[in-house]
């Protein structure tokens, strides 16, 4: 019988692994010697002058809220449509079409021909993104609604427990890990798209300022804003979109 290894700590391993990027990163700009790849510390600094200084805080914003309301109307519109699709054959025979469609449209061809059709404005840049997104999400929860165990919904059924209740206290515990992954990969996918609609379309937003940093070819710029942008990002995907996964699945267990 082998000795079991010693456990490790994720927190200590995630933080090492982050410290030796930073290190090749800083190995690279001492090689480099070039603007075209500045320093952690150049890239830091800049950023922290525009986070107290400068108009960080504001583009940020306007960046988080059209990824809030586009992953909002991904997920309601995404799932209610899949779990639909994945208990109704013939909802899903109509549908499966437009979902092949949307799931092969690249993205910039959506993002474009929404802006030319209904104008650059905030509705149209923030059904843009969702669309981009609701058809992940549709395909995710149609799995999920056809692993629903019938044992439970005849339960259910025996009890007249009613749609509201069958819902709240059966279909959805079951989906809940479908959820968590569709949040989790939805919202990783809509951060992206988010910069290029904003780059496209809007004058404010991090995609904004990553333009107008990229016409004046400045990359310190263009980092700090991502950075800014990426340690937002991260810090919901750890402190949120984790625990929930994790909460969901703890029934695996």
């Amino acid at each position: 019988m082998t000795p079991s290894l010693p456990a490790q700590h994720p927190l200590a391993l995630r933080l090492a692994s982050a410290l030796s990027l930073i290190l090749l990163w800083q190995w690279g700009a001492w090689q480099a010697q070039s603007n075209l790849l500045p320093t952690p510390s150049a890239v830091l600094d800049l950023a922290w002058g525009e986070l107290v200084h400068g108009p960080l805080l504001e583009h940020l914003g306007a960046t988080l809220r059209r990824v809030v309301l586009a992953f909002c109307i991904a997920m309601l519109v995404g799932g209610t449509l899949g779990g639909l699709m994945g208990r109704l054959k013939t909802l899903d025979a109509i549908l499966d079409p437009w979902l092949v469609l949307l799931l092969n449209i690249p993205a910039l061809v959506i993002i474009i021909l929404a802006f030319v059709w209904f104008g650059l404005n905030e509705t149209t840049a923030v059904i843009a993104i969702a669309l981009n997104k609701i058809p992940n999400v549709m395909i995710i929860l149609r799995e999920g609604a056809r692993t629903l165990d019938p044992d439970f919904r005849e339960m259910a059924q025996s009890f007249r427990l009613g749609w509201r209740k069958t819902l709240l206290y059966v279909t959805l515990p079951q989906l809940l890990p479908y959820i968590a992954v569709a949040a989790r990969s939805g919202l990783a996918l809509i951060w992206k798209i988010v910069l290029v609609v904003e780059l496209l379309g809007r004058n404010d937003g991090i995609g904004f300022m990553l333009h107008t940093y990229f016409q004046l070819f400045d990359v310190t710029g263009i980092l700090a804003y991502s950075l800014s942008f990426i340690l937002v990002m991260l810090g919901i995907e750890y402190a949120l979109l984790q625990p929930l996964e994790r909460l969901a699945n703890r029934w695996r267990r």
